[in-house]
């Protein structure tokens, strides 16, 4: 939904994924115009589509496309952003690391990524620009030594460069602007601005410079310009918070590199504040999560640094008693605390104000998957809470 005539507001549909086509479109039908008249009656919906690659397949087969376009008309929806992160359902039930497979040095990533590119081109509507996020790059901890991580950074920026070549194509001949966002993830190849930036300047610009200006016969200038106007930054406030980033301070490095932010996803990550009288209470609320998947790549700053952990469990065996950890675990927007835990949601608000004192980006997803896990308290009817996480960001962004 359009907020202030300056944010297509939506949730990603992941929360309730389907591999093919017809499931996909089952919990579309399902949830989608049901959430919309509760939260913009009478205006156009945006939907945060999520599409596996078996998913995106299907749906260019026998005439699915061209009636879900008819779907979306008659129900008076759109989508202007698609989630490309997860390829098959396996990323859903195993989301540590083939949540990345097949990583961006692979054929298999491409081209579901150009699929996404054609079917977002049909379904955009006229003046509004589109956005699909990714995966950034590749896991982190598969790359063991200096050669495999200079391949992996090269190979991705080549076929990342092909991708820009399909976005051009697709602006040229349709005049709908689409933009490919890597969503920075910790343990990741992109975990921090840091190596956002490292990547699109040490590999990415040369490497994409170099293939558009041969392919496109353009100097090097407007090539440049190419590289940075078709691949952006998605945004997760989840993912940042995990690396202690302060959004004001990321958003200005990214602005100060011309690297742009196509998508900002708002989500609040796990937040525990270890203090000796509510430890006992806090190890109970954290074990009754002990089965999450969700539950991982767990944070601690010691200083300056941040340390890394696999699993909340490996904080709760050391020696030594943490100030604070972090963990990506996507709490409801709206939660401040729960029981003895705490959510990161001081850092969505701190992203929202940035939202609303200068342009970012105008795409805003509410990015929450945890319902399932959450203590029973929480866990209230999906509707219900995913028109309680809208309506919580629209009223702060009204504000």
């Amino acid at each position: 939904m359009l907020i202030n005539d300056k944010y297509h507001l939506s949730y990603s549909t992941n929360i309730h994924p389907g591999d093919g086509w017809e499931d996909t479109f089952r919990n579309l039908n399902e949830y989608i115009p049901s959430i919309k008249s509760k939260v913009s009656e009478d205006k156009p919906f945006g939907i945060g589509l999520s599409l596996t690659n078996r998913a995106s397949i299907e749906l260019n087969k026998n005439y699915n496309l061209i009636f879900f376009k008819e779907w979306l008309a008659a129900n008076n929806l759109y989508v202007h952003t698609i989630n490309g992160y997860v390829y098959g359902m396996e990323g859903y039930s195993m989301i540590k690391d083939f949540v990345h497979l097949p990583d961006w040095t692979t054929q298999e990533r491409f081209k579901y990524t150009k699929r996404l590119v054609s079917q977002l081109a049909l379904l955009l509507p006229e003046g509004v620009n589109g956005s699909i996020s990714t995966s950034p790059l590749s896991y982190k901890h598969w790359h063991t030594t200096e050669t495999l991580l200079e391949n992996s950074y090269e190979t991705s920026a080549k076929n990342l460069a092909k991708i820009i070549l399909e976005l051009y194509k697709v602006e040229t001949k349709t005049g709908k602007y689409i933009h490919l966002d890597l969503e920075p993830e910790p343990d990741t190849l992109l975990e921090n601005s840091n190596e956002v930036i490292h990547f699109f300047r040490g590999y990415l610009a040369p490497i994409g410079i170099r293939y558009l200006t041969k392919k496109l016969k353009v100097n090097e200038e407007i090539a440049e310009y190419m590289v940075y106007h078709y691949i952006n930054i998605c945004y997760d406030v989840c993912h940042f918070s995990l690396e202690y980033e302060e959004p004001d301070l990321t958003f200005k490095r990214f602005e100060q590199t011309g690297i742009k932010i196509g998508k900002v996803q708002l989500s609040s990550a796990l937040k525990v504040i270890f203090q000796e009288k509510e430890n006992d209470l806090i190890i109970k609320d954290l074990y009754a999560l002990k089965d999450s998947a969700f539950l991982h790549q767990v944070r601690e700053r010691v200083g300056n640094e941040v340390v890394k952990y696999s699993d909340f469990q490996v904080i709760l065996r050391k020696k030594e008693m943490v100030n604070e950890i972090r963990a990506q675990f996507h709490v409801p927007v709206f939660i401040d605390k729960f029981g003895a835990l705490s959510s990161t949601q001081d850092q969505l608000i701190k992203v929202i104000d940035c939202l609303k004192n200068r342009y970012i980006t105008d795409h805003i997803e509410v990015e929450t998957y945890a319902w399932e896990v959450l203590p029973d308290n929480l866990r209230k009817d999906l509707r219900g809470s995913i028109v309680r996480e809208l309506s919580w960001v629209q009223e702060r962004l009204s504000n």
